[in-house]
């Protein structure tokens, strides 16, 4: 198993003003970091390839797609605008080194009809992923693709339909991205979700019910923990985790003393539970 720490915990700017937190991060004791990629111009991330280099880091790459990027738009020229975004959000994960580009990209976040998606609207997200799925194979990259809670997302908001979905795509590089997060909202029991997503699965992001410490919070710990053997993952397992620093997670009160203190117990919460 190897372990991760996603970086939105310090907010949405990610540059050199992070290099002291990657330096805790790799003394703390983990092997890499979740990097969203917010910046999409690869010159970006030359220097902070660098310093993860430097300081043995591995990482794996996250990006999301907003109004302006709506893979399952009725325009055509929108559908087209983001599948190049996707394209240079790959490019960007090349120069970091990462072999995988996660999130819920394979639609808008926050866009919403006030209706479930139709059927137009499932193939164009298929065609669409299905482009950038090559795009990253040529890449050698993997995508990993996430649903979320119905509050945010409406083509893929549980485990059964993020399956139909990259089953549907059925691509070698289309794989699943899980978060206990939004599980924890949307399953009837989350063990039995992870167990049926089965070996789809390429990268677990591990989160509290309130984004805070892991196993600090009413997540279903044990069951998670028993499903991940089951499947015999051994993988990534990574902390995600938000604080106020991320104005769009909408997160006003302190959950937990310090972002050193989140790492350092959620870490050794998870090391307890998986060895």
């Amino acid at each position: 198993m190897k372990y991760s720490m996603n970086l939105l915990l310090w907010g949405n700017q990610i540059d050199e003003s992070l290099f002291p937190t990657l330096e805790l991060i790799k003394e703390i004791g983990f092997d890499g970091v979740e990097v969203p990629i917010f910046n999409t111009n690869p010159e970006h991330w030359f220097k902070f390839r660098q310093k993860l280099d430097n300081l043995g880091l591995a990482c794996e790459t996250d990006t999301i797609c907003g109004p302006s990027e709506h893979l399952i738009s009725a325009d055509p020229a929108m559908r087209r605008h983001t599948i190049d975004h996707l394209k240079r959000a790959l490019d960007c994960s090349l120069v970091l080194g990462a072999s995988r580009l996660m999130g819920p990209y394979h639609s808008a976040l926050g866009v919403f009809t006030g209706k479930p998606a139709t059927e137009e609207e499932w193939q164009w997200g298929i065609e669409g992923i299905r482009e950038v799925a090559d795009y990253a194979e040529s890449l050698d990259i993997s995508l990993g693709l996430e649903y979320l809670n119905r509050f945010e997302l409406y083509l893929t908001s549980c485990g059964d339909e993020i399956i139909r979905f990259v089953d549907d795509v059925n691509h070698p590089n289309c794989k699943i991205m899980f978060d206990t997060f939004h599980a924890n909202i949307e399953e009837k029991n989350i063990g039995d979700t992870i167990r049926k997503a089965g070996d789809r699965i390429s990268f677990i992001q591990l989160s509290e019910n309130d984004r805070s410490t892991p196993g600090k919070g009413n997540v279903d710990w044990e069951g998670v923990f028993q499903s991940i053997r089951d499947i015999q993952y051994d993988g990534w397992i990574s902390i995600e985790a938000f604080s106020p620093k991320l104005p769009v997670a909408n997160i006003w009160r302190k959950m937990f003393d310090s972002e050193e203190q989140l790492m350092r117990d959620g870490l050794a919460f998870i090391k307890s539970n998986l060895g």
